[in-house]
């Protein structure tokens, strides 16, 4: 894997036309891997959109606009035949999946791969100073990456996601092989794939439950779910991200007024926003206290001896695998899975890698 981090990246502008990608495409032809990176705008919109993807190859790093008039699919189909390096892949896939992306063909997690060398450290910037000397600036983390024009700092802070991954995937990937652990990775990097190919499954019944709800119970837990649900659709209709439109603090601190006769007072919202604030309140504490919210904890199936036995056995494996390999061991086999196997082994060794089942000594 060439190096990039000793080359002079070329300065050039920001892709953001169809002319300028063309342009931008024989160049990626030519190289694989290829470092990528993706900036959103989470923590500006209620709609979380693809707002850049970086992009460096061997003396050049490269942002890429989605939100300019142009079509990415050759962009994409270029991509979707390289190895592709990326930190924490799953979120910049599932990311580019939703615009259109349908999966590489293999991509390097620098992540991954810095878990399974021993590092207990393993951001990027963490990284990046171990390996490079090199203390990234922090300024542009909550910045609104939908804003246009990029400014210059926000342009470097991006670049510097992938200017360094392509040279640190080689030092990763030199101490992967050293201590023999490649086939581990790149079985932990094929799962990484497919994981990023399923949607999570919104908990409908219990997302309204945020931090700090679990003090409420009955009519003023009713009322909070009331409330939040006003909110996310007042979310929704203006594109903003809930905690614009209400702090979680203030609404709980509200639920807890209305259910107790308290005073209620909201003076930064627009009066059409408040008149329907306060009826979804109303809505709430009317209920029928059947109708109040109930925390359904489901039991947990009592383990017999044999199984105690199982786990027991099943976590001095994995224990002493990982002190002798010096990995955590929860990236051998977390609590939940060795529960899981103690319970029923042959349903869930499919939770394992073969890497991982071999360093827990299970039978194929």
């Amino acid at each position: 894997m060439p190096s990039c981090c000793s080359q002079v990246c070329a300065a050039r502008n920001v892709i953001s036309s169809d002319a300028a990608l063309a342009a931008l495409l024989p160049r990626l032809a030519v190289v694989d891997p290829i470092a990528i990176d993706t900036e959103a705008d989470s923590l500006h919109c209620y709609f979380e959109k693809l707002c850049l993807v970086q992009i460096s190859v061997p003396g050049e790093d490269v942002l890429v606009d989605p939100l300019a008039d142009f079509s990415l699919a050759p962009l994409f189909e270029m991509l979707a035949t390289k190895e592709l390096v990326l930190h924490g892949a799953d979120y910049d896939l599932r990311l580019m999946r939703r615009v259109g992306f349908t999966e590489p063909r293999v991509i390097f997690d620098t992540m991954i791969a810095a878990r399974l060398v021993g590092q207990t450290e393993f951001s990027l910037a963490a990284l990046i100073t171990k390996y490079f000397g090199v203390t990234l600036a922090k300024g542009s983390q909550k910045a609104n990456w939908a804003k246009r024009p990029l400014s210059a700092l926000m342009a470097e802070y991006a670049k510097n996601d992938t200017h360094y991954l392509l040279e640190l995937a080689d030092k990763l990937g030199a101490e992967l092989r050293s201590l023999n652990r490649w086939e581990w990775f790149r079985q932990s990097c094929a799962r990484a794939i497919e994981v990023a190919k399923t949607d999570r499954d919104r908990d409908v019944e219990n997302i309204w439950r945020i931090s700090g709800s679990h003090e409420l119970r009955g009519l003023s837990a009713a009322v909070l779910r009331a409330l939040w649900q006003w909110r996310d659709q007042e979310a929704r209709a203006v594109d903003r991200p809930p905690f614009h439109i209400l702090q979680n603090d203030k609404l709980i601190e509200c639920a807890r007024a209305f259910a107790t006769g308290g005073r209620v007072s909201v003076p930064h919202l627009s009066s059409s926003r408040a008149k329907r604030f306060f009826a979804a309140a109303e809505s709430a504490l009317r209920l029928p206290e059947e109708e109040w919210p109930m925390i359904v904890r489901k039991p947990r199936p009592r383990s017999t001896p044999d199984q105690d036995r199982l786990f027991n056995a099943l976590k001095i494996r994995r224990d002493k695998a990982a002190s002798e390999l010096r990995l955590d061991p929860t990236l051998i086999a977390p609590k939940a899975v060795l529960e899981s196997l103690a319970a029923d082994q042959e349903s869930a060794k499919s939770k394992l890698l073969p890497w991982q089942r071999e360093l827990l000594e299970l039978s194929e």
